[in-house]
């Protein structure tokens, strides 16, 4: 199958709209994980046991990343059948949707046990519309993009997500300044209600954007495939379990964000919140200009260099970190949150949705990307829990938290190392290690 010259076009466009759909998405998801740390403890949960109440409220942020898989399944599903644009713009307006209702929610004081239900309830659709963002984001970008520059322009999607979660960062931090009843009792939900305006803007930026051509001229000349999930689990296995591995090395993202924030905000440490929180943000700002440095290198020396340096380099930073949070000393602690999640972590942030992505034909991208990545992420998201489990009673014992997440980093350098290298590759050849006869190809209906 060749793609022809127009398959390549309005790579800016994609790009762009990837960026400010996922940096608005990922506002409301991220939002969440502040909370999670800081407020909901409080309010959602026991008071009268502290160190359970924030063991349970970290457990619900972890919730979304268990639907995770679940909503893969569909959308990925879904988004090989209709196509990329459809589910960019249904993840939006779901995630928009469930967390203004976020911000609705009464309180345990309010109506007992049923407050945290509701709040879990709301968090899993948080999950199934995150589970096909990225995906869809980045097949969107990927089929658009110059052949030689598939890294750079699927990057966007990447800065996106950092960009949403700077925006979280910075909508938290005058509210975490906030008097501490003004901040229980109405001052928390301001972030949440802004999710009506995230969801309209993106409603708006997503509706104009066009199909891909790769998918359009897929869907023309061979139609789609009738089983995705079929296809992919006979043709693609190992890539799957692959970008699953690879996944992992998003519990750098989730330790540093949740845990380290909840831990140096903790007695044992006694950082302030609004402290700990600029420390998120300006790594976040970092990693802004650091992601896309990183994948324009990757389209030169290849992706597997480049997402090596971020997984090795990782797992050896978050000691660093989380040893100088465990010091009280404040600039140690910024400079190295910066330099650990603002530049290393980025070089396996940025190149990931290339490197995956370039695993698959664009018959099945939607559905490998999504189902790899959120199975991985779903282990990422409670890997929160089993810190604060592993962290000790007072939730001191950072060390044993680095340990576990230089383990979680494993699997992604193990990944790196089988995987194929795919930057040179021309894009109607990605996914295909033996082409085959048009006659021969699985055809399905359209």
């Amino acid at each position: 199958m060749s793609v022809p010259a127009d398959a390549v076009g309005q790579p800016k466009k994609a790009a762009t709209a990837a960026w400010i759909g996922s940096a608005l998405e990922y506002y409301d998801f991220f939002i969440y994980g502040s909370a999670a740390a800081l407020i909901f403890p409080e309010i959602f949960f026991d008071k009268s046991d502290p160190a359970t109440a924030t063991l349970l409220s970290l457990a619900t942020f972890g919730v979304a990343y268990a639907a995770r898989p679940i909503g893969a399944l569909f959308l990925g599903h879904f988004g090989d059948k209709v196509g990329r644009k459809k589910i960019m713009v249904f993840t939006l307006i779901l995630m928009g949707l469930s967390t203004f209702l976020i911000g609705c929610l009464p309180t345990r004081d309010q109506v007992g046990t049923l407050a945290p239900v509701l709040l879990v309830l709301c968090r899993v659709l948080q999950g199934i519309s995150a589970a096909g963002e990225q995906a869809s984001a980045n097949s969107m970008t990927l089929e658009h993009a110059p052949p030689n520059r598939r890294g750079f322009f699927t990057s966007f999607t990447l800065s996106g997500t950092q960009g949403g979660q700077l925006l979280a960062t910075l909508a938290f931090i005058p509210i975490a300044a906030l008097p501490e009843d003004q901040l229980l009792s109405w001052g928390w939900r301001i972030p949440f209600f802004l999710s009506i305006a995230v969801a309209v803007v993106g409603y708006v930026i997503r509706r104009k954007l066009e199909e891909t051509p790769a998918f359009e001229q897929q869907t023309a000349s061979e139609g789609v495939v009738k089983m995705p999930l079929a296809f992919l689990a006979r043709n693609h296995w190992a890539d799957v379990l692959r970008v699953i591995a690879g996944a992992l090395i998003a519990s750098v993202s989730t330790i540093f964000t949740v845990w380290a924030l909840a831990y140096a905000a903790s007695d044992s440490v006694g950082m302030s919140r609004s402290s700990m929180l600029w420390v998120g943000a300006l790594a976040n700002l970092v990693a802004l200009g650091a992601i896309p440095v990183w994948a324009t290198l990757s389209d030169r020396i290849g992706r597997r260099p480049v997402f090596l340096i971020g997984a090795a380099g990782s797992a050896v930073m978050m000691f660093v970190y989380l040893w100088a949070i465990s010091t009280g000393n404040y600039p140690l602690t910024l400079v190295l949150g910066i330099v650990t999640f603002g530049v290393v972590y980025s070089a396996a942030n940025g190149v990931w949705p290339a490197f995956y992505g370039e695993m698959f034909s664009t018959r099945v991208r939607l559905s490998g990307m999504a189902i790899g990545t959120q199975i991985g992420f779903a282990v990422a998201g409670f890997a929160v829990t089993f810190a604060a489990q592993i962290a000790g009673p007072d939730g001191s014992d950072w060390s044993a938290v680095a340990f576990f997440t230089a383990a979680l980093c494993v699997p992604p350098v193990i990944a790196v190392l089988t995987a194929r290298e795919t930057h040179s590759i021309p894009t109607e050849q990605l996914g295909e290690r033996t082409p085959k006869p048009a006659a021969e190809r699985e055809t399905v209906t359209a």
